[in-house]
């Protein structure tokens, strides 16, 4: 028999005795700071949720994405935490990112990993954190390396906002876009990822400073957005060319 304390978020969705009407009505009721907490089971938590944002203002149903979406996946590579990865498509007609596909596992090695990573397309570039640059103790590479060797397209360089300033980044201007996208309808999330949503609701600031605790893939997106711009589109080789046979000149006597 497990001890310990055990946990799980739910949500108003989890409620089969609330339909629509209800739910709008009881909002409604409530101040808007306690909304997220009473429909959804935000935690209020220190100064705060970073994302305020209720969760069906950037929801979205799956759709098959459009050839002309680039993409681009970001890792956090879960050095003593869980290892997470999620999958953004960027429409820049719209400039608008949809994050269509996430996964998070302790516990792991990076050939494990590696498979996940490549399930829509080993052209995807991978944007990771500047701690992927730690060596292994074992073999003494890099990280990142060994991602690379088991054929994740990894990006050459951490992710950076700036392509001459590299290192650690700050947190704040990937919290800030994302949080801008959320509001002004740029940043949707396939319906799904339910670990991803678990972890927007919990993340919250304490005296102002983001908690960085269970913020796995919330890191990975980051890395993901602040890297975009090395995001690719997928590429079809032309088809081959006819051959035809060489003409006769003069025809046959």
């Amino acid at each position: 028999m497990r001890t310990g304390i055990w946990y799980k978020n739910v949500t108003w969705d989890d409620a089969p005795h609330l339909n629509d009407q209800a739910k709008a009505a009881l909002l409604a009721s409530y101040p808007e700071h306690e909304r997220a907490t009473r429909s959804q089971g935000v935690p209020l938590l220190g100064s705060g949720a970073v994302y305020p944002v209720l969760d069906e203002d950037i929801l979205c149903d799956p759709f098959e994405l459009p050839k002309h979406f680039y993409r681009i996946n970001g890792i956090d590579f879960g050095i003593d935490h869980p290892f997470a990865w999620v999958a953004l498509a960027w429409d820049k007609d719209a400039d608008t990112v949809y994050l269509y596909d996430s996964y998070r596992k302790s516990g792991e090695t990076p050939v494990y990993h590696a498979v996940v990573m490549k399930k829509h397309g080993t052209w995807i570039p991978h944007a990771w954190p500047h701690d992927g640059m730690n060596r292994d103790k074992g073999s003494g590479r890099p990280l990142w390396k060994q991602y690379k060797g088991h054929g994740a397209n990894m990006l050459p360089r951490s992710a950076r906002y700036d392509e001459k300033i590299g290192g650690p980044q700050g947190t704040e201007p990937a919290v800030i876009e994302l949080l801008e996208r959320m509001r002004t309808g740029r940043f949707k999330v396939f319906r799904g990822q339910s670990a991803w949503f678990e972890e927007k609701r919990a993340y919250h600031r304490k005296d102002g400073i983001i908690v960085a605790k269970n913020d796995d893939l919330m890191k990975a997106t980051q890395y993901a957005l602040m890297d975009k711009r090395r995001a690719k589109v997928l590429v079809l080789a032309p088809p081959p060319r006819p051959k035809y046979s060489k003409p006769i000149i003069g025809g046959s006597r």
